[in-house]
């Protein structure tokens, strides 16, 4: 019996696991908390519209518990700017979910200002693809004696 994995539930997905210390709520939000050292509470960071921003929190709250040999989601962006270490410093709960919330709400405005930014530019695009196809006129109609004294008129000058 060892090494054989109990028979999956009918029905059920496997969880896909983007980053640690981030879960999906079923109505969409991204949220992170993490357990604070030697003891069984959780500290609360937060709620976010986007993975990446929950998990920049959840890092930079590991950072400040564990330090430089925390396993970060991000392990190269880490930007703590007052911890010499990190977990040497023993902070108390309530100023390391501060801090990971205020890094969180960041990423997160950043992450939805360029979505809003790119979605602007693709309806722009959609809004001057529709103008054009409205500006060639349709050769399956017979022209217009207006427009096509118009078209004559304005070629032969």
């Amino acid at each position: 019996m060892e090494g054989q994995l109990p028979p999956k539930k009918a029905g059920t997905k496997p969880k896909e696991r983007l980053f640690r210390g981030v879960r999906m709520r079923k109505w969409g939000k991204w949220v992170a908390e993490i357990r604070e050292p030697n003891k069984r509470s959780r500290i609360w960071l937060g709620s976010y519209c986007t993975p990446v921003a929950a998990a920049k929190a959840y890092d930079t709250a590991l950072f400040y518990l564990r330090g430089r040999a925390a396993r970060l989601n991000f392990p190269d962006d880490v930007s703590v700017d007052d911890a010499g270490s990190g977990a040497d410093i023993g902070m108390p709960a309530a100023l390391i979910r501060k801090k990971a919330v205020e890094v969180g709400a960041k990423v997160d405005a950043l992450q939805l200002r360029s979505a809003s930014v790119f979605s602007s530019r693709s309806q722009e695009y959609r809004r001057r693809k529709e103008e054009k196809r409205y500006k060639n006129p349709d050769l399956n109609q017979e022209p217009t004696p207006e427009s096509s004294d118009d078209e004559w008129s304005s070629g032969l000058q």
